[in-house]
């Protein structure tokens, strides 16, 4: 029988809620070293909520101390791949029976609505963890070609001790893309979740515990990125960071790796993502994509499509189909109200931002067809409506900068060499779309996007089997997919000579 998810029902799951906001380190909560806490205020009405530990490079020692002392007694990685297998497999259904509390907790930080916490983001990190589970028993070595006389073995061997710093728009997925794969590989990790979204983590990582995941294997520290994600980052004990975030940020993990021991990077960064659409496309389809592309989750998505590069010809009646869509759909409400499909930003500061780029694209001559204001103010919570700009140019701020939020900037284009022109230029390759029914144009178009994904008539549409990262500036290193496992692996070869 389906439940039915009510209001009053998550009023009640959150009264319920115990809000755990300590560090686990090596299997247990710990406080901060210096004893402070800082308070996250609730994206979706304004008020306090859980006190987290405020992490300093004390207890970044700590977490790599007790995750370099797992990796080196081979309490993980040395343990069979299929009791391995059975702990991870058991941790994704301990994910899934504690769905409900998780998703909650992700709302609460993040103010997406619950139940796209629930049925998105809490299933997603389940069935990463289980994937990659499931790819345990499934790594193999491999004998490299010699004379007669020897014998060479090429070995996949873990890193050691893995940093993951990641963000505050989908934590518990990008969380699984992270942790599933490095500890699948036989790694021990110290993750540092974003200060804005730090309680779904800590959830993890004890759910994982109970599982039977080995004390130190993973452990969460959290805390300001200046004060525990750039120790973490230059910390000599730590083989690699896999990071996910801004670009400006991703620059300084790179140098932080410089300057301490040369450890692996791994960046998946931002996006300015073009979705190209010709005159002969599929209006309807292609509308809906669009609207849902950009405005999921607020808008706050690395590779939303934000830049709607549009055939003149048909660019009026998409906008018009766009704006239908949006106001049918897609509906903004307080994030306990089963019915809202988009919910608040993540926090006051990220709200005027956006509100300020959307100024400075005013200024700049870009014209508002619908939306992008500040809406339910009375609620105290940080919420902007989904919107659209028209009549602009490339070169505009809207379509240059990542505005990581529910704004559209629609340039129109006049043949098929000026759209691949604009999807081109600009810093960013995470991903892209065409739309058309010329699949000679489609498929023409799709290999010269320069970005690590590209959709031909649709968008957003993946699984666990496709890598996920991007080109230029949106970083390098990919999640997802069987490749993740390799970026936490090293080759090791094994020499035998006979005779």
């Amino acid at each position: 029988m389906t439940k039915e998810y009510t209001r009053d029902y998550w009023e009640d799951v959150l009264s319920g809620l115990k809000l755990e906001g300590r560090h686990f380190i090596d299997g247990c909560y710990h406080t901060s070293s210096s004893g402070e806490t800082f308070t996250r205020i609730r994206p979706m009405d304004g008020k306090p909520g859980a006190q987290l530990a405020r992490g300093n490079a004390a207890d970044i020692d700590v977490a790599v101390a007790a995750a370099r002392a797992a990796f080196e007694s081979g309490v993980w990685r040395k343990k069979d791949p299929l009791e391995k297998k059975k702990i991870m497999l058991k941790w994704a259904e301990l994910i899934r029976a504690h769905g409900e509390e998780l998703a909650m907790l992700e709302t609460l930080d993040v103010g997406k609505p619950v139940m796209a916490s629930l049925t998105v983001d809490v299933r997603l990190c389940a069935d990463g963890i289980q994937f990659y589970g499931e790819m345990i028993d499934k790594i193999y070595d491999e004998i490299a070609p010699t004379g007669p006389n020897a014998r060479a073995l090429v070995r996949k061997v873990p890193l050691g001790v893995i940093g993951a710093i990641t963000p505050w728009n989908y934590p518990m997925i990008i969380d699984a893309w992270k942790l599933g794969p490095s500890i699948a590989a036989g790694n021990s990790v110290v993750l540092k979740p974003a200060e804005q979204s730090s309680l779904s983590a800590i959830r993890l990582a004890e759910l994982g515990f109970e599982a039977g995941l080995p004390a130190g294997v993973l452990n969460v520290v959290t805390g300001y990125g200046e004060e525990t994600g750039k120790p973490l980052a230059l910390h000599m004990d730590v083989d690699m960071i896999a990071f996910t975030g801004s670009t400006e940020v991703g620059k300084l993990i790179m140098g932080y790796a410089a300057q301490s021991n040369v450890k692996r990077v791994a960046l998946e960064l931002g996006g300015k993502s073009p979705l190209v659409v010709f005159e002969d496309a599929d209006l309807d389809a292609a509308a809906s994509a669009v609207a849902w592309g950009c405005f999921y989750n607020s808008g706050e998505t690395c590779h939303a499509s934000t830049r709607l590069i549009v055939q003149r010809s048909v660019q009026e009646t998409l906008i018009a189909k766009i704006e239908a869509v949006t106001r049918s759909d897609i509906a903004l409400k307080h994030p306990l109200d089963p019915a809202a499909q988009i919910g608040a930003l993540i926090e006051e500061e990220h709200m005027n931002k956006v509100l300020s780029m959307i100024a400075v694209g005013e200024k700049e001559g870009a014209r508002r067809a619908f939306g992008a204001e500040r809406v339910l103010s009375e609620t105290g919570g940080y919420y902007i409506s989904p919107g659209v700009f028209v009549d602009m140019t490339n070169d505009m701020t809207l379509a240059r900068q990542e505005i990581f939020g529910p704004v559209l900037a629609a340039i129109p284009f006049d043949t098929e060499e000026e759209a691949l022109k604009i999807a081109n230029d600009t810093i960013y390759g995470l991903a892209g779309a065409v739309f058309t029914k010329d699949m000679d144009r489609a498929h023409r178009f799709s290999e010269a996007i320069h970005a690590g994904t590209v959709w031909i008539n649709t968008y957003d549409m993946s699984n666990f089997a496709t890598p996920f990262g991007g080109f230029k500036q949106s970083g390098f290193g990919r999640d997802r997919s069987v490749h993740a496992i390799d970026k936490y692996c090293d080759y090791k070869t094994i020499w035998q000579q006979f005779g």
